[in-house]
């Protein structure tokens, strides 16, 4: 349970879902950890803002504060690991999961549609990892981990859910393979600082609450569902260990290397790179 022990992370879309999830999995390791995300909740601990993420991670005995910042605004994001570092000292993991999509078939997406998109898809983590860079070249130490998605590829013949699924995801998709790319590039320059780079997808779609959506295609196709404690155990092992250039699927990481999936407290083992998500949980 001391795995990130002395360690500061960042982590970006941090209010709800895959981030939130990592965040409680680092927090539990000990990490301390800065959570980002667009807002603040205007009313108390909200279910899904800022405000509420923070509050969970302190109650549960964690390390933790929260920035409120609009990552899609390049002013906004240009001082964000600085002001990460103010409460705990210098950033020692950045995890870039914060993105949007805006759907349209691809005949269709708009320029201003395309270009937002790269813009905080690939152009935010990017700037946020070189705003870290320094100082993990000063530590000589440091974890650079980027979401991605399996949308990358297009879905194989027949679709799974329905045609116009598999083509209004083409832009949002097109953003993460060049996050892929960049990252790629990025590892194997600062390896040999000791500053290790990869990307992360999940196999196929990620369980949380309040995405209704997923349910209802997770419900007419639960092999293509999993557990948000998958991608936090594998965000876990790619920001504590030294990988290189990865770009990996959480289940498939944690079968390579046998490792078990557990509760975002640490405290349960829950099973192994096979555990089906439950369709039922609200967490």
């Amino acid at each position: 349970m001391a795995a990130l022990k002395g360690k500061t992370a960042l982590v970006t879309g941090a209010s709800r879902g895959i981030g939130l999830a990592i965040a409680r999995r680092f927090a539990a390791e000990g990490a301390s950890v800065v959570l980002c995300a667009s807002r603040w909740g205007a009313h108390g601990a909200l279910a899904g803002t800022l405000e509420g993420a923070v509050e969970s991670i302190r109650d549960a005995g964690g390390a933790v504060a929260g920035i409120a910042c609009d990552l899609g605004d390049a002013a906004a994001r240009s001082g964000l690991v600085a002001q990460a570092a103010e409460h705990f000292g210098a950033i020692d993991i950045v995890v870039n999961n914060a993105a949007g999509s805006k759907m349209s078939l691809p005949s269709e997406t708009s320029t201003s549609d395309r270009s937002w998109m790269f813009d905080l898809n690939v152009n935010a983590p990017i700037d946020l990892a070189q705003q870290a860079l320094p100082a993990m070249r000063e530590k000589g130490r440091g974890w650079i981990l980027n979401i991605s998605s399996s949308t990358v590829q297009q879905p194989v013949v027949p679709y799974r859910d329905s045609q116009i699924a598999a083509h209004i995801i083409c832009a949002y998709g097109a953003t993460k393979a060049a996050l892929d790319r960049y990252t790629q590039g990025l590892a194997h320059e600062v390896a040999s600082a000791g500053i290790y780079v990869n990307t992360l997808a999940p196999e196929s779609i990620v369980l949380t609450s309040g995405a209704d959506y997923v349910r209802d295609i997770a419900r007419r196709n639960p092999d293509m569902a999993e557990p948000v404690e998958m991608m936090a155990e594998a965000a876990l092992e790619l920001c504590s260990a030294a990988h290189v250039g990865q770009v990996t699927y959480s289940r498939r990481l944690l079968h390579s290397l046998g490792l078990p999936v557990k509760s975002l407290d640490g405290q349960a083992v829950l099973g192994d790179a096979f555990l089906p998500a439950d369709l039922d949980a609200t967490a």
